[in-house]
């Protein structure tokens, strides 16, 4: 099929890779998030999406809106089957999600419903789950609420940090989201609604929820540490000074 990848963190690239890889698909151009500063020398960059498509000469589309007109009317040119999302960073209107017949695909790294939003991943260590996942699902205009693909389950250990969780998330999710494309593709593969049973949510996590609280049980403090690292970096006061702490 031909595909157009939206995506723009370091978590996105293995599934960009695996896509391109596909002998089965064909990624025609890759949507991701405008270059940003990033580092310490806060110098602009562009997404590591957009690095990896640089590298293998994929035209890269980087809409300051999504609901850009001209961006739509450019991404109706590429003439796109499916959209593959991974960790893209913008919502989509209506009148994008319906350009690509078999839809924009999203791989999501939770167990849907549990953990919709913006942070699955911090969210599960910081509540102590032991086991997560990704799911693979068909967007629509809810958040995280379209029908489901597939899943994967992936264990949580007991010295993970929201890093060390996602770099393997990223690698079996990529798997599960060309697994689903092909599917897709070879018309054996149908999304089923969500359950309503264990929805819960997750917002972006801020700087003042990483603030570590001491009166917590040790378990506690443990987990909310590893969940902040490596952003926004679990923190603490020492007398005047802020003192940020890593996971362990």
């Amino acid at each position: 099929m031909r595909l157009v990848f939206a995506g723009t963190p370091e978590a996105a690239v293995p599934s960009l890779k695996a896509l391109i890889d596909s002998p089965q698909h064909d990624v025609v151009a890759v949507v991701t998030q405008p270059d940003a500063p990033a580092g310490r020398g806060r110098k602009v960059h562009p997404s590591p999406v957009a690095q990896c498509a640089a590298e293998h000469s994929i035209p890269v589309l980087k809409p300051v809106s999504a609901s850009d007109p001209a961006f739509i009317d450019e991404l109706r040119e590429y003439q796109p089957e499916c959209c593959p999302v991974v960790a893209y960073g913008q919502l989509l209107r209506p009148e994008v999600l319906s350009i690509p017949a078999h839809g924009w695909v999203n791989l999501h790294f939770s167990l849907l419903p549990q953990w919709r939003g913006a942070a699955p991943v911090q969210s599960a260590i910081w509540a102590g789950d032991e086991i997560t996942g990704a799911t693979t699902f068909r967007l629509d205009e809810g958040m995280d609420t379209g029908p489901v693909y597939g899943t994967i389950t992936e264990p949580i250990q007991a010295t993970d940090t929201s890093e060390t969780l996602m770099q393997r998330l990223a690698e079996v999710g990529a798997h599960l989201l060309v697994e689903t494309v092909d599917g897709i593709a070879s018309g054996i593969v149908e999304p089923l609604p969500q359950s309503t049973d264990g929805v819960s949510y997750t917002s972006k996590i801020s700087t003042a929820d990483a603030h570590i609280r001491w009166d917590l049980p040790d378990p506690l403090v443990s987990r909310h540490i590893r969940a902040m690292s490596p952003a926004p970096g679990a923190w603490t006061m020492l007398g005047d000074s802020r003192l940020k702490i890593g996971g362990v």
